[in-house]
Parts: C-alpha cells; structure tokens; sequence
C-alpha cells in the first residue's frame, strides 16, 4: 500500500490536490495537467521519460504528436492510472489498451479466482475485496457472518459500501471502540487509497456523503500526516468485550486491466490472542444459532 508524502503544510506532495478540476481532454493541457499533479517540471519529465524537453514542449504547445510508445512513457513516468492513460492515448488519436471491464469480466476470471483463493485462505477471519468507491465485491465466509454479529446486513442492500457501514450510525459505528480515530483514519484512507493517488469526482461525493453523518468532523476530510504504523488498528465492542483487530491492504501487482487496479483486499486480523480467543468464540455461537 503506498502512502503519499506530505509537505509541511500536510497536503499531499505529487498527488493531486482532492478539490482540482477534472482533467481537460486536449492531449497538451492533459500533459500538462498530469506533470502539476505530480509536481513535474518539464525536465524532470524529460529525464524520466527519455524524451528531450524540445519535444516535451511542442507536445503541450500542439506542435507535436508524440508517438503512442511515447505517451506510455510520460503515463509510466508520470505514474497515471491506467483509465487515465486510455484517455491520454484517446487524445492523441490512438485507441485504448487498457480493458476497461468490470472486475467480474471474463478477462478478470484469472485474476478474482486468486483473490477467492486468498479470501477463503484467510478463514476463519472476516476478509473482503472492495472496488475504487469501496464497494464490496467478493468476500469469504467469515466477514458476513462476522458484521451479523453486530448488525443485520440482510437490511442493508448490496452492494454494500464499507466506508457507509463504518460511518452509519444504524451500522458498526456504535460497535466501534475507537470510531472518532478510526473515522479520521478512513478519511485520509480515501485519499491515500485513491486510484493513481487522483481523487475523482465520485470519490468526491463519496466523501460528502460521509461528511453528511452526525459528527463528523469537518477537519477529518483534509489530507493530513498519515499514520506511521504499519497497519490500522480497529477495536469492536460486543457485549462488554473489546475486540481488537488491524487490518491489511493488498492490491493486485503489475495490473494490465483498469478493474484489477481498481482492486483492492482488506483483511482483519485479531491484534492479540484475547481478541482472536474472543472471536473464534463469537463466531461459533453465531453458527450454532443459524442451526
């Protein structure tokens, strides 16, 4: 999982500003749109690049069309999302490459049946495969049977959102020892976990729509200094007892599809052997009950 270095004043370096316009189509404003966002000067992309700064300038000015392999090394070296890089090859006159289908696709059966396989390894703790807008999309056994233990997630609709069901008042945020950290946290998880460190426009309603729940506060919705520990800590209460769980973020390595960037797995692991002890004995009453 990477994680954005940060200027003195706490706002992200080399990643977009989360409030920016959305980037213009025209193949020189859209290069140059991606060198501010990552704070690139034309030398710097240059030298990245391999390609002279001349060139660089006649490409923005529209004195030059680049060739295709060219514009791939100003994305590689610019490191912009790969539905980005469709629409930079677009403006240029050149077609896609990138498959832009959805992560069930055929394309992607090779690619989620590993994600299965590493969802079902992790049992009997609760893991989950959530899209860009954190939006479930595959999970094991043990994370529905895990949330039922709190809540009811028949009333809540698939698909179901994990930032919404940590923030819901009607959902985990009650059972959440540390909620106001947790919450902060997830805010800057937003910005952090961002496709290409981009924050799009729905991602920016997203963020509205949490900002909409009581009590959250206004400053949680600023990129600030991120956490220096490896892993995010998170404490559920159940019934007097307090569960303390981190969890872990993987992302599909080298992805050739817009969907499997777009992918990503959280898994919870309990953070102390009272927690799991406590776990394990919560979760087998909760499957004798549905006997």
């Amino acid at each position: 999982m990477r994680r954005s270095r940060l200027s003195k004043a706490g706002r992200p370096m080399n990643s977009s500003n989360p409030y920016t316009k959305q980037p213009p189509r025209e193949l020189g404003a859209l290069l140059r749109h991606w060198r501010d966002t990552r704070g690139k000067s034309q030398l710097d992309l240059s030298i990245d690049a391999g390609v002279s700064q001349r060139h660089i300038s006649f490409i923005e000015s529209g004195r030059s069309l680049p060739g295709r392999q060219t514009l791939l090394d100003f994305a590689q070296a610019l490191d912009i999302p790969l539905r980005d890089r469709n629409t930079l090859l677009l403006a240029a006159g050149y077609a896609p490459i990138y498959s832009e289908g959805a992560w069930n696709a055929p394309e992607m059966q090779s690619i989620t049946k590993a994600l299965e396989r590493v969802l079902r390894q992790h049992e009997p703790f609760p893991a989950l495969v959530m899209d860009r807008y954190w939006y479930v999309t595959l999970k094991n056994d043990a994370a529905p049977r895990f949330f039922n233990c709190f809540i009811d997630l028949e009333k809540r609709e698939p698909p179901r959102n994990l930032l919404h069901l940590m923030f819901d008042p009607a959902g985990m945020r009650p059972y959440i020892a540390n909620w106001e950290d947790v919450a902060a946290g997830l805010f800057q998880r937003v910005y952090r976990e961002s496709v290409g460190r981009v924050v799009d426009e729905k991602t920016k309603e997203l963020l509205e729509a949490l900002q909409a729940y009581p009590d959250v506060k206004t400053e949680w919705r600023k990129p600030q200094s991120l956490s220096t520990l490896p892993f995010i800590p998170i404490s559920f209460v159940k019934k007097g007892k307090t569960l303390n769980f981190f969890s872990m973020v993987t992302t599909v390595g080298t992805p050739l599809s817009i969907a499997a960037q777009e992918l990503r797995m959280e898994c919870l692991f309990p953070a102390d052997e009272e927690s799991e002890k406590h776990y394990l004995k919560m979760i087998a009453t909760k499957s004798k009950g549905k006997k």
